[in-house]
């Protein structure tokens, strides 16, 4: 039996004054997201990819249409919605358990309740050892690592993702995708990762979902039915180079 969604937008529309007119950024998306689904959202570079993922979160209010969350009408941020930007934004005077914490401070809530819950998740992205350190001393993904735990220290049931490794080195971001793979397979969470490869969506993915050039509209969606867990041999199957393949001759060939 399918999950029950946990997010769907219903003909989500935004369109934005400019001084040469009104721009159409996104038109008529619907989307429905499984509990414990991983969505990624892929298209040409400004169909709204980033917006819609905004939209998502409660973060931008869409001028038509609207989001559900667990049943409910979106109509702002919500705790239970984790986000995950391309730069992991730590500040750099704080620690890696410090920018963790951070979360629970913002909401005034007692730190110390939550030092084992913070420790644990900053075990659980691969950086134990790393507590005290600042983040001039890690490398970028060890970065992104901390960003995750952050997203996740109010146990939130949906981490949204908007281009979290674009800036890491090739290597470093194949190994960032697994690591991806094995939280949110010991987390639960559902995860809606927005990615400009097209190779990345489908090695994570459970579905993929292509938006067209602006204004942005769900052209095309497919599940990818590769067996877990992944691994890089998973590169190599023949559905992930099908599926892969019909994907970028899509793009390439000017969108849905």
């Amino acid at each position: 039996m399918q999950a029950e969604p946990i997010i769907e937008a219903r003909r989500v529309h935004l369109r934005y004054p400019t001084l040469s007119g009104e721009i159409a950024a996104l038109a008529d998306i619907s989307i429905s997201i499984a509990a414990g689904e991983f969505l990624s959202i892929i298209g040409p570079s400004g169909c709204g990819k980033s917006t819609l993922l905004a939209i998502l979160g409660g973060l931008l209010a869409p001028t038509g249409g609207g989001v559900l969350f667990e049943q409910r009408a979106l109509a702002g941020p919500n705790r239970r919605i984790g986000y995950v930007f391309q730069d992991p934004v730590l500040l750099p005077w704080r620690t890696v358990l410090e920018n963790v914490l951070l979360p629970i401070e913002i909401r005034r809530l007692a730190r110390d309740r939550y030092l084992d819950e913070a420790r644990r998740l900053v075990a659980l992205v691969g950086l134990a050892g790393f507590e005290d350190n600042y983040p001039k001393e890690l490398s970028g993904g060890m970065r992104q690592r901390a960003a995750i735990a952050r997203a996740l220290m109010l146990d939130p049931e949906v981490l949204l993702m908007d281009e979290p490794f674009g800036a890491l080195d090739a290597l470093t971001r194949e190994r960032m995708g697994y690591e991806l793979m094995r939280i949110w397979q010991g987390s639960g969470k559902t995860v809606v990762f927005v990615t400009h490869s097209i190779s990345e969506a489908v090695l994570l993915s459970d579905r993929v979902v292509v938006l067209t050039s602006r204004p942005g509209k769900v052209g095309y969606a497919c599940a990818v039915g590769l067996p877990r867990p992944r691994t890089p041999e998973s590169l190599r199957d023949p559905r992930h180079v099908e599926v892969a393949a019909e994907l970028r001759q899509l793009l390439l060939a000017g969108g849905p």
